[in-house]
């Protein structure tokens, strides 16, 4: 499965391009684009801005990053040793996640211990 990563993916054989010119030509020069396979990204958002700062908890990278492995907290549970009920709490955030603990999920969960700090 694929890691998740802290941004984009960089990709050598991708360009993102920016331009200034009248607004009644921008429609035009982003049809142009398009028929040379370029997508229009004007109107995305990054995702941080979708998720209120307190949505951005560890036990919320936790439910992800489990999600991700497809991996049960019974699953999680067998391969580090910690307590069903105690990923159960972190995820709910009861429970905090100390680094030692941090570094367990990380190694299980294929991801940097530093998304649960």
């Amino acid at each position: 499965m694929q890691e998740l990563t802290s941004g984009h993916p960089i990709r050598e054989d991708l360009v993102e391009l920016r331009f200034v010119g009248p607004v009644e030509k921008r429609n035009h020069a982003v049809d142009m684009l398009k028929s040379l396979g370029f997508v229009d990204i004007s109107e995305s958002v990054p995702w941080r801005e979708c998720f209120m700062e307190s949505d951005l908890t560890p036990g919320a990278a936790l439910i992800g990053a489990r999600g991700k492995e497809n991996m049960t907290q019974r699953d999680l549970a067998k391969l580090t040793g910690i307590p069903q009920r105690h990923i159960s709490e972190m995820e709910n955030n009861k429970r905090s996640i100390g680094k030692d603990m941090a570094k367990k999920l990380g190694k299980a969960l294929k991801i940097s211990y530093r998304v649960f700090l």
